[in-house]
Parts: C-alpha cells; sequence; structure tokens
C-alpha cells in the first residue's frame, strides 16, 4: 500500500511542457550565458542554468525527431517551429553556443537542422525569419578560432543556405571572398568545413548562383584559379571537384563557355592533368573535356592543343581507372578524336610556331 508521502508526490508531479512553453523556457535561460558584469554571480548561477537549458534542448530534440517510443507529433513540431521564430530565441540561442559544452551544441544543431525544414500554413517559417535577420548569417561565417565551436556554427550555416534568401545575402555581401581564406585554414577539419559551406553556397540554388557568377565573373574565377594552383593537394582537390560540379551544371552554361574560351584556364587544367594525385587528374579531365569539346574554339587554344597533341595522345592512352567506366572512356575517347584532327583556320598545322613554354610535359 502507498504511503500518504507517496500518493502526494504523485498528485503534484509536473505536467510535461509544451511545445510553446518549452522555447519560453528555453528564452528565459539565454540571458544566463551572457557576460555578468559580476563574476560571482555568473559563476553561481550559470552551471545549473546550462544544464537546464541542455535538459530543455534535449527535450525539444525529442519533439522534434521522436524518440523509441514515439514518432514525432506533425502539430507539436509546427508549435514549436512557430514559437521559436516568433521571437529572437534563434539569435539569443546563437549568441550562447560559446557558453554551452559540445554535446549540447550538437543537440542544438540537431534542432536547428529540424526547425528550418518545419513549414506552417504551406510556408517555411524558418526562410521567413532569415529574411528579416540576415546579418545572424554573419556571426555564423568560418574564422571561429574555436575548433568544435566553429563546425558548429558551419553546420548550422549550411543548414540555413537551405533557404535562397541565406544564400543569396552571402553571395551577394563581401563575405564569400573571405572563403577563398577559410578553405585554405591550416587546420584540416576547419578548411574542410569551410569547403563544404562553400559547396553548398555554389551549388544548391542554381538561378542563383548563375546570377552571381555572371555578375562577378572576373573577381571570381581569378581567385578560384589560385585554389587550383594551390601547393596543398587537398585544396587543389576540393577546388577542381567543385570546378567541375559548377561548370557542369546546366544552369552555368553562360558561365562555362566563358570559362572554357580562357587559355589561361586550360593551362591551369592541363598542369592539373600532371597532377600526382590520381583524383585530381580525373577531375581536372571532366573539366579539360569541355575546352575541347567547345565548338567555338579560341585560335589561342587550338594552337596550344595542337602544339601538344602528340603529348596529350600520349598521355590518354596510358589514362586509365581502376575500376573500368564506359562513360569515361568514351569521353577521352572523344577528347583524342577532336585533339588529332584538330586544324588552325587558315594555316596548315605543319606551319604552327610550338608556344614559348609547353603548358603539357
Amino acid at each position: 500500500m502507498l504511503s500518504r508521502s507517496s500518493s502526494m508526490k504523485g498528485l503534484f508531479k509536473p505536467k510535461p511542457r509544451t511545445p510553446v512553453d518549452l522555447v519560453r523556457f528555453l528564452r528565459s535561460l539565454l540571458p544566463y550565458t551572457e557576460p555578468n558584469p559580476n563574476p560571482a554571480v555568473r559563476k553561481a548561477k550559470l552551471k545549473e542554468k546550462i544544464d537546464e537549458i541542455r535538459k530543455v534542448i534535449f527535450e525539444m530534440r525529442t519533439v522534434l525527431y521522436g524518440d523509441e517510443r514515439s514518432e514525432p507529433v506533425e502539430d507539436a513540431c509546427v508549435k514549436l517551429t512557430q514559437e521559436f521564430f516568433k521571437e529572437d530565441t534563434f539569435r539569443m540561442l546563437i549568441a550562447a553556443l560559446p557558453s554551452l559544452d559540445p554535446g549540447t551544441r550538437q543537440d542544438i544543431t540537431h534542432v536547428i537542422a529540424n526547425l528550418q525544414r518545419q513549414r506552417a500554413n504551406g510556408r517555411c517559417v524558418a526562410s521567413d525569419y532569415l529574411e528579416c535577420n540576415t546579418d545572424i548569417l554573419d556571426k555564423l561565417l568560418p574564422g571561429c578560432d574555436d575548433l568544435e565551436l566553429a563546425l558548429a556554427y558551419g553546420a548550422i550555416l549550411r543548414e540555413c543556405i537551405r533557404h535562397q534568401v541565406a544564400a543569396k545575402y552571402i553571395l551577394e555581401s563581401d563575405q564569400i571572398k573571405k572563403f577563398f581564406m577559410y578553405v585554405q585554414d591550416p587546420s584540416f577539419d576547419k578548411a574542410s568545413d569551410a569547403a563544404a559551406t562553400f559547396r553548398e553556397l555554389l551549388t544548391r540554388h542554381k538561378s542563383t548562383v548563375a546570377e552571381f557568377l555572371s555578375k562577378n565573373y572576373d573577381w571570381f574565377f581569378k581567385e578560384y584559379n589560385t585554389l587550383l594552383e594551390s601547393p596543398n593537394y587537398i585544396t587543389r582537390r576540393s577546388a577542381i571537384k567543385l570546378l567541375g560540379a559548377i561548370l557542369l551544371d546546366r544552369a552555368n552554361s553562360c558561365v562555362m563557355v566563358r570559362y572554357v574560351c580562357s587559355l589561361d584556364n586550360m593551362r591551369i587544367l592541363m598542369n592539373l592533368l600532371r597532377d600526382s594525385n590520381k583524383s585530381i587528374q580525373v577531375e581536372a579531365f571532366h573539366v579539360f573535356k569541355l575546352f575541347v569539346a567547345n565548338q567555338k574554339k579560341p585560335s589561342e587554344i587550338v594552337s596550344v592543343l595542337i602544339a601538344n597533341r602528340s603529348k596529350l595522345i600520349r598521355f590518354f592512352s596510358d589514362f586509365t581507372l581502376e575500376k573500368a567506366d564506359e562513360q569515361f572512356e568514351a569521353d577521352k575517347a572523344e577528347v583524342v578524336k577532336v585533339i588529332a584532327t584538330l586544324e588552325l583556320k587558315g594555316e596548315p598545322c605543319s606551319t604552327l610556331k610550338q608556344p614559348e613554354e609547353n603548358s603539357y610535359q
């Protein structure tokens, strides 16, 4: 038989918080992570409040993802999302990240990732919020010295970039120029994370990317070619793979035509074909073939291809993949065929002068 005290405890057991209550409670806790002019007060309260933040974030994650006992309830997810973006909870949570432990940061990234996808009344709540609060994106950009914090920022930023308004904001600001520095960070993890965000910016929203590249072609590809010529093979490998994704996208066809009409660009690709790393060679081939396939090759490009004809054909005869790939072999055969039959209009091939410095050896 239960004692009177036990039954009373059960009677006054607190009710589970509603999704709206969870967000409001989180909002009430986040100010404790802000710098306090009285260190003693902050130290006394901070640990207790951070423990509560950790618990409420976990509860929010359970609402959004469910658990081993139950699936998420759509209505609860919508209410949590609406309350989260109704006031500046997102901004406050980003500001609090440096004060939180890695485990809590990870839970936060999962929560935010889910919230970016939630819809209410047919609209994406997160997109509407970011459209009015684009400055939050600046706080998430790479460059943070704390590795774990930088990775959390990067994961959240990529979720935000799912929305065209966020990607457009970064592409049209001077912040995009900083990525050429971020992707070459001495820390492999930070450079890789920045490269993942850079790729998301330049591939997700086709029309926005095409417009950006057309308007900013000169400075962008001048900077981009420095990545292709980087002494760091990881930087080169990431850059050539992304370049292929950009140029082979139909939405960027005008940019691709402009890029493959440049002799300087082709020289860089020819050098990458000679790279010591096989994966870089293969990715370089997928871009180099665009120069060869161009129906309106400038005469200086034709001249260099003819001057290096025998070397290129000899190279491609030995250029194979570890696993058989019919499409690769077909593309390679077409490249060889075009190079073998090239002629410079108005001038016999036999009278062509060799360039002073061959790009391909």
